[in-house]
């Protein structure tokens, strides 16, 4: 999962960009941007023409390219000063924009909201314009990573799969994706490198000049293989309940 902030203020597709050996995804950073500066930093025509420029150069498109989805936590809302319904919206048309104005890249379109219903609301609006969600690869799920360890986010993924949606959770953790995992087709996280980073982690094998393993491949397999042991063996966990 490659993120747009990664690659803003960067020769994108220039001669010194890596060609394309395993499958990959990218990231439009919507929280992150939208959370510091009320919006994205990139227009849709800028961010469909990177994504256009790293297909050309990898030599491969990615799994998914996210839309520029704005997401619904009430941080956000009050940062933006819209409701979450006009974030729904602004959502929707990043995703039909980009899939009209840049129709080779594969667009993901995400979900957002607060509350179950809301999803739902979410899914009429991409069908009122025209967006069959059931026929597509991928779905996103956003505005849940901050609280996986509710109820409610397990009712909201359940409810979204059992209508044939397809799902792609962003920033699950491990204690997530046991219990809800087997909802979603797809998953990411920027734990592993970000636990590794916070807690210095450093494998005794490792020759890397880091002085920790935050962009490790080794250890990122090793988190991987943790995340396929807590899929295949899921473990009964207590969640707490969000506050009204």
């Amino acid at each position: 999962m490659i993120s747009a902030n990664a690659l803003m203020n960067r020769q994108v597709g220039g001669p010194r960009s890596p060609m394309a050996r395993c499958r990959y995804a990218l990231d439009s950073a919507g929280f992150s941007q939208v959370s510091k500066h009320g919006d994205y930093l990139l227009g849709p025509d800028e961010w469909g023409g990177m994504v256009y420029r790293l297909m050309d150069r990898f030599g491969a498109p990615p799994v998914f390219a996210s839309c520029q989805d704005f997401m619904t936590e009430p941080q956000i809302t009050a940062r933006t000063g819209f409701t979450v319904a006009q974030h729904q919206a602004f959502t929707v048309d990043s995703y039909v924009y980009l899939v009209e104005q840049f129709p080779a890249a594969p667009w993901m379109p995400v979900l957002q909201g607060q509350r179950v219903g809301e999803y739902l609301d979410h899914c009429a609006m991409y069908k009122a314009a025209g967006v069959d969600l059931a026929a597509l690869p991928l779905v996103g799920v956003g505005s849940v990573c901050r609280r996986q360890g509710t109820k409610e986010a397990g009712h909201i993924l359940a409810e979204l799969a059992g209508r044939g949606l397809a799902l792609h959770g962003f920033g699950l953790k491990l204690s997530g994706l046991r219990a809800y995992g087997h909802h979603l087709a797809s998953a990411d996280s920027y734990a592993w490198s970000y636990g590794a980073r916070r807690r210095r982690v450093r494998l005794p094998e490792c020759t890397h000049r880091a002085a920790d393993c935050r962009t490790c491949r080794r250890y990122a397999l090793l988190w991987r293989d943790r995340v396929v042991e807590a899929l295949e063996a899921p473990k009964q966990l207590t969640f707490s309940t969000p506050s009204q």
